[in-house]
């Protein structure tokens, strides 16, 4: 982004290095790995983002927030920050001039916490100064009287406690009933599991640029996923009509869930329109890490019935999800649980019962594989109990009960889209075993704990585990799921317009494909995204490529049907006889041959299109309907490496088969394939937030930590199953969220392997892998 409409002052950004591309692009189109335009940007990271944008006259906005997870604001004193040199504006709840509720999904949530406290690190006040150490300083002099009130920080306390917020404690009850409640099997088994608190720990934190219009608006430059919902929430705040405010979204620095953090984007908004200013916020990755939504915490009760022979006769399940002190995206993540907490198995009878309470803990929301994570490591440890008390092999158990096309889920939906599970499944089981480590110190950082881990080989243990996971694309439960595309040509160049934001997931790298497969124009821009287009909706759930993908398409053949209409009535010739490829049109025959830019002949060729999936419906009082439009599976056999005396774990290879409709970037699909199945080996080993009494300790990258690439095991793709989804544009399904819900189940199945021990923890503690002491 280099500039600005008139209205505003011009932004700017360091430039992107230009020069030769040191890779030859391969042949143009879907079903190849055509590279990504900003590739050498980003790894040569001149790449501008929100952090890097500049304007004149700038302030830089700091943000105080609350020290304690549950307190009644007595009073705040701005006064001390105010009369500070260099500093231009305090705000406060007092300042908010519309709605001081927001929210993506519900909107209760303040903008400044007004009269209570409900989480460490809520937003009480806002500075903008000359300089960032002086906002930051300034906020540190506000002060403010607290009476610290007892937090409630266990979900299964919300229940009896005193009311956290007007809307109560409960934001939603799902009691789903399927079948006959009064069936038993031959074969009971009972667990208890616990899900951690995951972040999505983006590499860029929070960031932003607001900039005041003449006419009274702003314009906010961040690195949003769903730019009108953030500009409709930002309007409501600031007491604006919609067109008075223009999202302008920059470069997206990793997003595995919402971006942006709302408590950061609004009072920066705020203190723009206060000052007249241009007013710039860096978060910091404490910032970070209080501000923005976490994985829902999880507790679930299970119990499985099953015949003698394994096949699932019910089953039972009690989830509780932790959603914090806001709604957010609660509701939509406590309906997969519940929908998908059976698994991708045929259930008769089932009775799964779903909560999502308020707690003082941190805010819980969006995050890749929302609700299907929770469950999947729940319901796979239950299949391994079932597998161990009938004494069959755990793969086996699993293949006599997969879920197959035409089937139905526990919500009474039938599963109409390509469900290969079976074939999934026994092509890891199939896949070749990798080979065991040999004792030698060359093979040394090969062993659990690496070559300066205190073990010994003697006492580590392989284990093999398995994991099937499933997970709904797109919104449920009636959301209306619709994207907008405009697709323009002039002479041999094509621009694609398009609101539907690039957060890693590949979707500029699609458009150009869509259009160059369409129309056989090599040269493809992708415009960059703002809210004066019409909206695409969030970057979630494959959402992009199905209908974002699937309005470019539409308005692609549009535009080739402008551009072969006036040849097929020369020739006389339908245009279905007319082929385009490599810029050229030819006939059928052979008679007709010219490029697209002669047939152009100077002219402007544009359409717009929409794409809208087929609707949902809501789950009713007994969580029955249906409310997904589509669906994607995933099998995953791990392989583990455990040392039985200290408790540690190597992952040594994930083998994973996925059912993807239609691979239309090889490159791209195995890209986000592996980078679902590291995150899901955070999620098993290493990654959660930690809290005492709601206070978050230690919320940074030493504290939190990641995986890395020592880290990350090898990662076998055995399968991709591509079996078109005849409803989706293009046949494909969504790919990235589905290995992130599968592997930690695998990965903890594997640790039950090595050690004999139930692990019914995620992440997975040390203690849970540690045998009994060798003889």
């Amino acid at each position: 982004m280099t500039g600005m409409a008139d209205s505003a002052a011009a932004v700017t950004a360091p430039p992107a290095a230009n020069g030769p591309a040191p890779f030859e692009q391969p042949p143009h189109g879907l079903g190849v790995s055509l590279l990504p335009t900003d590739l050498i940007a980003k790894a040569e990271g001149t790449f501008p983002y929100a952090s890097d944008l500049w304007a004149e006259g700038l302030l830089w906005a700091a943000i105080l927030r609350s020290p304690h997870p549950h307190a009644r604001i007595v009073s705040i004193d701005t006064s001390a920050a105010a009369e500070m040199p260099g500093v231009r504006a305090v705000v406060t709840h007092h300042d908010v001039p519309g709605d001081a509720g927001h929210g993506r999904r519900v909107a209760d949530r303040p903008v400044f916490a007004k009269e209570i406290v409900r989480h460490h690190g809520e937003p009480i006040a806002a500075i903008a100064a000359d300089h960032p150490d002086t906002a930051r300083l300034a906020a540190a002099a506000i002060a403010v009287e607290y009476e610290v009130l007892e937090p409630v920080t266990d979900p299964e306390k919300a229940f009896a406690a005193e009311p956290l917020h007007p809307d109560g404690n409960v934001i939603r009850h799902i009691p789903l009933s399927y079948g006959d409640q009064d069936a038993v099997g031959e074969v009971i088994v009972e667990g208890l599991y616990r899900i951690g608190r995951q972040d999505p720990a983006p590499i860029g934190a929070e960031a932003g640029l607001a900039v005041p219009r003449p006419d009274g608006g702003v314009e906010i430059y961040t690195a949003s996923t769903d730019p009108h919902a953030d500009r409709d929430l930002a309007a409501a705040c600031y007491g604006l009509e919609p067109e008075r405010v223009k999202v302008v979204v920059t470069g997206v620095p990793g997003a595995t869930a919402d971006r942006e953090d709302p408590g950061m984007q609004l009072p920066l908004g705020l203190l723009a329109l206060r000052t007249g200013c241009p007013v710039k916020l860096a978060a910091t990755r404490e910032e970070s890490f209080l501000g923005h939504p976490h994985r829902h915490p999880a507790l679930l009760r299970y119990r499985h019935h099953a015949d003698a022979e394994g096949k699932l006769v019910k089953v039972e399940a009690q989830i509780l999800l932790d959603a914090g002190a806001y709604a957010d995206s609660s509701s939509e993540t406590l309906a997969a649980a519940v929908a998908f907490g059976a698994g991708p198995y045929v259930v008769p009878h089932a009775f799964i019962e779903g909560w999502a309470v308020r707690t003082n803990n941190p805010p819980s929301g969006h995050l890749r594989g929302e609700g299907a994570l929770q469950v999947c490591a729940a319901y796979e440890g239950q299949m391994d109990k079932l597998a161990a008390k009938l004494g069959i092999d755990p793969a086996e158990l699993r293949l006599r009960n997969v879920l197959a096309t035409g089937d139905l889920l526990p919500t009474g939906q039938t599963v109409t889209c390509p469900a290969p599970v079976a074939e999934l499944l026994r092509a890891v089981r199939d896949a070749p075993l990798p080979a065991l480590p040999k004792d030698g110190p060359e093979e040394d950082w090969l062993l659990p704990g690496g070559p300066e881990g205190a073990g010994e080989p003697s006492a580590v243990r392989r284990g093999v585990g398995y994991a099937l996971g499933m997970v709904h694309m797109l919104g449920a439960e009636g959301a209306d799921e619709v994207s907008t595309a405009t697709v323009k040509v002039s002479g041999s160049v094509a621009t694609v317009i398009c609101a539907a934001v690039e957060t890693g997931q590949g979707f500029t790298t699609l458009a150009r494909q869509i259009v160059q497969e369409t129309l056989g124009i090599e040269e493809v821009h992708v415009a960059s995204v703002d809210t004066d287009q019409p909206p695409a909706g969030p970057a979630a759930r494959g959402r992009h490529t199905w209908v974002s993908g699937g309005a470019v398409e539409r308005a692609a053949k549009m535009v080739r049907t402008q551009l072969l209409q006036p040849l097929a009535h020369t020739f006389g010739m339908s245009t279905e006889l007319l082929a385009i490829a490599d810029g050229r049109i030819t006939s059928y025959d052979g008679v007709l041959s010219t490029t697209v830019a002669e047939a152009l002949d100077g002219k402007e060729l544009w359409a717009t299109a929409q794409c809208r999936p087929h609707p949902t419906e809501p789950l009713d009082e007994t969580g029955q309907g249906d409310a997904f439009v589509g669906l994607a599976f995933c099998a995953v056999r791990a392989v583990v490496d455990v040392d039985i005396e200290l408790g540690a774990v190597r992952v040594v290879e994930m083998s994973v088969a996925q059912d993807v409709g239609r691979v239309l970037n090889p490159g791209q699909l195995r890209a986000r394939i592996e980078a679902g199945v590291t995150q899901g080996v955070g999620a098993a080993l290493m990654e959660n937030l930690r809290t005492s009494r709601g206070v978050v300790r230690r919320p940074d990258l030493t504290g939190y930590p990641l995986p890395t690439a020592l880290d990350a095991p090898d990662i076998r793709i055995v399968k991709l199953v591509e079996e078109r989804d005849v409803v989706a544009p293009f046949g494909a399904k969504s790919v990235s969220a589905v290995p992130v819900v599968t592997s930690p189940a695998a990965v903890a199945a594997a640790v039950r392997a090595a050690t004999g021990r139930p692990v019914s923890r995620l992440p997975i503690r040390p203690q849970a892998a540690v045998s009994a002491p060798r003889q």
